[in-house]
């Protein structure tokens, strides 16, 4: 049986996993960097920690240019006082790469410069400023996902991130403040291909893909790391269906990338939310394959929850998904509906 194999590939790295479990993961080779204008190097890199106004002059009382959003690259010319003239990149907000010119952007937008109060700057030489920076960008990624936080708050969180990555390339903290750039990038891209008419594309190459280059490069960088492990769980985002149409060859067909991800990267924390996501979907193939007649692709697919069912109870019982995958098994058992109009359960 399929499942069979991909348990017991399972099941061995988990046994690696215990044998190497001191084992460090690689160190990175380098760093990912925003895309963007370049910026002038003649004095130390910068940003800000809050969005802050900048002004032609050094006076609150002068002329505004704009206000730099939080996390933008800047470069430090001068100081004067609690005033610092910058040089600062003001782009709009990156979207998906896929959607970029050919020849180029004739409408890409330079650095601007003017005077700001230091007091929002964070300097690249800041003593312990990747913890700084990591703090301030957590805290605008858990007010992007509140209705009352800024508009920009996600923006935000990314370019802070972002920030770390360059300005502390060697930082322990670097490969997280990578992985959670590029997941807001991702989310915000999913959630664009979402609205497209061909999101509903059963065959996953009939939909808008979303750009894999950022989460490539982490696995590239860190490999065997839990951000590595975390980039390979978005790119699946690439390969399901957009519906299942009835069709229980895509639920099916799901099932089995969820395994060959619990198998590929044993020590992902999505390792028992991915097995249950195969259970679940081979409980939908149990379902379309009975309400067609064909008894023997169902009993073959109730088979398949029950070994990951006792994967789960052997290797972890203590997990909400072991239970679940459980329930799911008891429903099978029972011929209670778990996907159809009976059951109240949309496909996705």
């Amino acid at each position: 049986m399929r499942h069979g194999l991909r348990m017991a590939r399972l099941s061995a790295a988990l046994m690696a996993l215990a044998v190497c479990a001191t084992a460090g993961a690689q160190k990175p080779t380098g760093h990912v960097q925003e895309d963007g204008p370049p910026l002038p190097t003649a004095g130390p890199l910068a940003t800000v920690l809050v969005r802050t106004p900048l002004y032609v002059y050094a006076d609150a009382h002068a002329q505004m240019v704009t206000r730099i959003q939080a996390g933008r690259e800047m470069v430090v010319a001068e100081t004067n006082g609690p005033w610092m003239r910058v040089f600062a990149n003001t782009d709009a907000p990156t979207e998906n790469r896929n959607d970029a010119p050919l020849l180029g952007d004739e409408n890409k937008p330079v650095p601007v410069t003017g005077w700001l109060l230091a007091k929002s700057v964070l300097v690249a030489t800041t003593a312990d400023g990747d913890q700084v920076l990591m703090g301030q960008a957590a805290t605008m990624e858990s007010l992007a996902s509140d209705a009352r936080g800024p508009r920009d708050a996600g923006e935000a969180a990314r370019l802070l991130y972002q920030r770390l990555l360059e300005f502390y390339p060697d930082s322990p903290l670097a490969p997280e403040a990578a992985w959670r750039a590029s997941d807001i990038r991702w989310q915000f891209d999913r959630a664009d291909a979402g609205q497209l008419p061909s999101a509903k594309e059963k065959e996953a190459y009939l939909r808008e893909q979303i750009d894999e280059t950022e989460m490539r490069k982490i696995m590239s960088r860190w490999p065997g790391s839990r951000q590595a492990d975390m980039a390979a769980w978005d790119l699946m985002d690439n390969k399901v269906c957009g519906t299942w149409q009835g069709d229980p060859k895509c639920p099916s067909k799901e099932a089995g990338l969820y395994e060959d991800y619990a198998s590929q990267h044993p020590k992902s924390p999505r390792v028992t939310e991915a097995l249950y996501d195969a259970a679940y979907r081979m409980a939908v193939v149990h379902d379309m394959e009975a309400a067609a007649g064909d008894d023997r692709r169902a009993a073959e697919a109730t088979r398949e929850v029950k070994g990951i069912r006792d994967f789960l109870e052997k290797n972890f019982v203590h997990s909400d998904y072991a239970a679940r995958v459980a329930a799911i098994e008891y429903e099978l058992e029972h011929g209670i509906v778990i996907y159809g109009s009976d059951s109240g359960t949309a496909a996705p």
